[in-house]
């Protein structure tokens, strides 16, 4: 055993969210990848693709349709139609391109879905409660899904022998009656449940390089958060597609994750200087006390639609 991996039993797994976003560029996390797992790190990789995915409906002719939960959260209506073609895109297209590209930089992935092995589970929303002009509504048909397992087993395997999981949704939707249907599920918190699940380190990469105090300024970054004041004043900061990353961050410390940051993709090395303390770092501490690593409370947008990644970044 070399000195390298003998240090790195010591450090925790590292989950990576990736953005789907166009301003999103994964070049840098798939080097800073390549160098962990080379040093016998062990990572999980996850994936959005809000971009590829409105590509692919604009290709097939289908017009996204974006809906507003009651809580204020916009993401995407997944009718049964849409949901072809997320599945192109996400598990078909962009998970086997992303796959094939970290293979590239001699990381020994393995691309995956949610519903493969049962890798990210939970009862299907069939229906979901949204606002239409300022009325509350229950739209039906939907096709997402609220994660409520892990199969760490499966990633846990696939790490002891070396490779790198690529995961994207969908997830393996719970029908009620022993079926399962493929269902959209939401990256960042995809990302979340994986890294409780393995008590990992999160890194949930974006194109800002944190949350900022002013969300118009990026003197204004939040560096860390390790008190439940700190955390309050982190989730107060958090606007638009932030907010959901704030969300999926208190939920994997929640779930048993040691760390979360959030921080700039385009970076030099952003994963490595992620993990160096570059971006918003949220410790468990900041749960206070009493958090043990438990079952995660309910979202307040648990009826929301899910953005499948969707962030603007």
């Amino acid at each position: 055993m070399t000195g390298s991996d003998s240090e790195s039993t010591t450090e925790p797994p590292v989950v990576v969210k990736v953005g789907g976003a166009r301003a999103v560029d994964p070049a840098g996390a798939v080097g800073d990848v390549a160098h962990l797992a080379a040093n016998g790190r062990s990572v999980v990789v996850v994936h959005g693709g809000s971009t590829v995915v409105d590509e692919t409906l604009e290709r097939l002719g289908i017009e996204p349709e974006y809906v507003e939960s009651a809580s204020g959260v916009t993401g995407r209506f997944t009718d049964a139609e849409t949901m072809e073609a997320f599945a192109m895109a996400m598990a078909g297209k962009l998970n086997t391109e992303l796959t094939a590209e970290f293979r590239s930089a001699g990381v020994d992935a393995v691309g995956l879905s949610g519903v493969d092995g049962g890798l990210l589970a939970g009862p299907r929303k069939s229906a979901v409660r949204v606002v239409e002009d300022g009325k509350r509504k229950i739209r039906r048909g939907d096709h997402s899904g609220r994660i409520e397992s892990v199969n760490a087993d499966l990633l846990t395997g696939l790490l002891d022998d070396g490779y790198t999981p690529v995961v994207s949704p969908p997830m393996a939707g719970d029908e009620g009656d022993g079926e399962v249907t493929p269902v959209n599920a939401d990256a960042d918190r995809a990302a979340a449940a994986i890294a409780g699940a393995l008590g990992a380190d999160l890194v949930l990469l974006t194109d800002v390089s944190g949350v900022y105090a002013d969300p118009d300024d990026p003197e204004t970054r939040i560096d860390a958060a390790a008190t439940p004041d700190e955390l309050a004043a982190v989730e107060d900061a958090a606007e638009g597609f932030m907010g959901k990353k704030v969300m999926a961050a208190k939920e994997a410390l929640e779930g048993g994750a040691g760390r979360v940051v959030i921080a700039d993709a385009n970076v030099r090395d952003p994963v490595v200087a992620a993990l160096g303390g570059e971006g918003t770092t949220v410790e468990r501490s900041a749960l206070g006390e009493g958090a043990d690593g438990g079952e995660a409370e309910e979202a307040d947008d648990g009826d929301a639609v899910e953005t499948d990644g969707g962030e603007t970044a």
